[in-house]
């Protein structure tokens, strides 16, 4: 009878220890930003397939993906580890790993230096060095200039853009060797889309973004006049834009169709935005926005040239 006792003991002791185990890694992987990872693996998978000039490399396309995928991780979470003050007082990020202690900011610095060191070692050994040193400005730009940048400035959301639409761009330049015109167009595509998306995204969290003093556009200019009118300029910006990589010859008729109705749906959201300025235009645009990117690289490939 007490063996048996004993044993159960220890199956529930490996049962908790287990619980815990899978606690920890889900903590890490919450520093990484996985949903925001996510696009940047496809995004990159993305550029990769459209900057090949003929048949795919796969394991070559696997090694530049998830190289990018490691460096986004690993900046993402040097990023919380300099935000976990102000994520503490936001109600929609207070309990990420750091600013609910769940991990020490330490073992997270580390974390995001490993990660970032790795996926630079994998796209400067198994990629090509173009590939690497867009990683490595992705990196820089996004730790040294746009996070401490959020807290001073609204203009911060044009530089934070810049790391956001490199991921594709890497993936071109590691498929294709260089950037041209074709890498140039994934890159202003993705930059001029995250404005829209963002300014939705400030405006219905912009009490939140208040309390932690980030000035936001919604937080400095309440009225949200230049929130909605700097919505639909980026949003207007981007169909012509969306337009170029048929006009280059990168895909067809089909993806040029689909983009330009993409593209002025956006612009009517955005523009309803601007013109209501309430939670509900904006949730609008911030679904629509999710919706458009992905609709809008599954027809590009699909119709490339």
């Amino acid at each position: 009878m007490k063996d048996a006792r004993a044993a159960i003991a220890d199956n529930r002791l490996g049962r908790r220890d287990a619980a815990t185990l899978g606690r920890t890694i889900g903590d890490y992987v919450a520093l990484t930003k996985p949903r925001l990872n996510i696009l940047v693996v496809a995004t990159s998978a993305a550029g990769y397939y459209l900057g090949a000039p003929g048949p795919l490399n796969f394991p070559a396309m696997a090694a530049a993906v998830s190289g990018t995928a490691l460096v986004a991780g690993g900046s993402a979470a040097l990023n919380q580890v300099y935000e976990r003050d102000t994520d503490a007082m936001m109600r929609r990020t207070r309990m990420r790993p750091l600013p609910d202690g769940r991990v020490p900011a330490s073992d997270a610095r580390v974390f995001g230096i490993v990660l970032s060191a790795a996926g630079l070692l994998m796209l400067g050994t198994l990629v090509n060095l173009p590939a690497t040193a867009l990683a490595l400005a992705t990196l820089i730009v996004y730790l040294v200039i746009y996070t401490p940048m959020k807290r001073r400035s609204p203009m911060a959301t044009l530089v934070g853009a810049v790391p956001g639409a490199l991921p594709p761009l890497i993936g071109w330049v590691a498929a294709h060797g260089g950037v041209n015109a074709g890498g140039a167009a994934l890159f202003l595509i993705v930059f001029l889309w995250q404005i829209p998306h963002f300014m939705a995204i400030a405006w219905l969290y912009r009490d939140d973004y208040g309390k932690a003093g980030f000035p936001m556009l919604p937080v400095i200019e309440p009225d949200g006049r230049r929130t909605g009118r700097q919505a639909v300029a980026y949003a207007a910006a981007l169909v012509p834009a969306s337009l170029v990589p048929a006009v280059i010859g990168l895909s067809g008729s089909v993806y040029a169709a689909v983009a330009l109705v993409l593209g002025i749906a956006l612009v009517w959201l955005a523009a309803r935005f601007a013109l209501r300025r309430n939670d509900s235009a904006a949730r609008w645009l911030f679904l629509s926005s999710i919706a458009y990117l992905p609709i809008l690289w599954i027809v590009m490939m699909a119709d490339k040239l």
